[in-house]
């Protein structure tokens, strides 16, 4: 263990480096070692980076089987099945197109088996460039953006005493400034919360396409979210503040993963100007080969408008109401907010005020493991390519992310749990 932050694999191959665990692999482990099972009811998993994949109220029937044809015994294209991809097209169109002359099309997209394997085509795909990343967002951007030695990683810190907000002439600011040529982000922000939307996302996208600067979001999250516009479905994406499909550099990455509730299936997306589909199905040729051929098939219905729409809705019922619980709960026990999330299914807290050794992320999550709660210690999404900053100095050290990803009863299990351990060592 390296300042309990990262735990290596352990290998005497001196051929083989010692790779590091992202931060909900590395919870997941410790907490295996302390006996958890995800099949074992007794234990509150609120480190979990999956929502709740059951029924749930008003939600459309969840797919219980998949069908597999004869075809299917063969390789999809790495780009994907082309069905599929003109779904995925259509719906971007529907949702957030209707008022524009440029349309996406199937050549557009780009199919992959899972988010970080549509993130790593698309690092591939980057030259010798300044890439901008924020602090904190996603931990497992960190590897991703080391392992890739073309661009250069360059991290931007987001105050929390300002909400993590990050305005458009701050935007422009930081790629003049730093000469940066890409952006990377997760919108809405995972851990934080925070959602670039509306006029303001409107304004980055018109900075991206002023300046020539590639907006890489990472959109899974962006059904998840707590405030809407009258007449609108509460969903949001760059993808409504596009001029021209194929010349404005936006790419926006989605899938199955999160938004529909199936992180099982690996089927996941990027959307974008053709030019660009055309690198990253070429990185994913020798990258991973293209995702499951019956999987992508058997997507294609839940991409209809009836299906987004009855299962966005009931997103939004279920997981606001379990977002306020856990909200006021933590609160009450000392935990402070920067921010209440406008999306996401996560709690981004300050344990700062609770007592020692309770204070601090990596105490909470080894005493909370001991009453079969995990956690997410907030040191791990302080993005640290080529770890060339002091660990022992991350400003996140004392936060801690909280999931809302499982059922209600979970959560209010796993309260109770919390509320013994603070009054345990009050």
């Amino acid at each position: 263990m390296i300042y309990g932050r990262r735990v290596h694999v352990e290998t005497e191959f001196h051929a083989v480096r010692q790779v590091p665990k992202t931060g909900v692999i590395f919870v997941t482990t410790e907490a295996v070692k302390a006996g958890f099972s995800p099949q074992d009811p007794d234990w509150c998993n609120l480190g979990q980076g999956q929502p709740d994949t059951g029924e749930i109220a008003g939600a459309p029937p969840r797919v219980r089987e998949v069908p597999v044809l004869v075809d299917d015994q063969e390789y999809a294209p790495v780009a994907g099945l082309m069905e599929l991809r003109i779904a995925i097209a259509d719906l971007y169109n529907r949702l957030y197109r209707k008022d524009k002359s440029s349309k996406y099309t199937w050549e557009n997209v780009c199919v992959s088996g899972g988010g970080r394997a549509s993130l790593t085509r698309a690092a591939a795909s980057l030259g010798s460039i300044n890439l901008g990343h924020f602090l904190p967002d996603y931990t497992a951007y960190e590897e991703l953006l080391d392992i890739f030695k073309a661009f250069t990683p360059i991290p931007i810190l987001l105050e929390g005493e300002r909400g993590y907000s990050f305005t458009p002439d701050d935007l422009r600011r930081e790629i003049e400034g730093r000469g940066l040529s890409a952006l990377l982000l997760s919108n809405p922000c995972n851990p934080t919360g925070k959602l670039v939307a509306g006029a303001e996302l409107d304004a980055w996208v018109a900075a991206a396409r002023d300046l020539d600067c590639l907006i890489l979001l990472d959109e899974f999250y962006s059904h998840y979210i707590y405030r809407g516009r009258p007449g609108q479905l509460p969903v949001e994406s760059a993808a409504r503040y596009v001029d021209d499909v194929d010349k404005d550099p936006i790419v926006v990455f989605d899938g199955l993963t999160k938004n529909w509730r199936y992180p099982g299936w690996r089927v996941t997306w990027a959307l974008g100007p053709k030019a660009i589909m055309e690198s990253f199905a070429s990185a994913g040729s020798f990258l991973d080969g293209g995702g499951s051929k019956p999987l992508q098939r058997a997507a294609i219905p839940l991409l209809s408008e009836e299906h987004v729409v009855a299962e966005t809705i009931a997103i939004q019922n279920c997981f606001r109401e379990k977002r306020d619980y856990l909200l006021s709960k933590l609160e009450r026990l000392g935990v402070r907010f920067d921010r209440i999330p406008d999306g996401t299914f996560y709690v981004w807290g300050d344990v700062s005020q609770l007592p020692a050794p309770l204070n601090t992320g990596m105490g909470l999550f080894r005493a909370a493991l001991e009453k079969k709660v995990i956690v997410v210690p907030g040191d791990f999404f302080d993005v640290n390519p080529g770890k060339r900053r002091d660990r022992r100095l991350s400003r996140f050290r004392k936060h801690v992310r909280f999931s809302f990803g499982p059922a209600l009863e979970t959560l209010e299990k796993a309260v109770l749990r919390l509320e013994e351990l603070v009054a345990a060592h009050s």
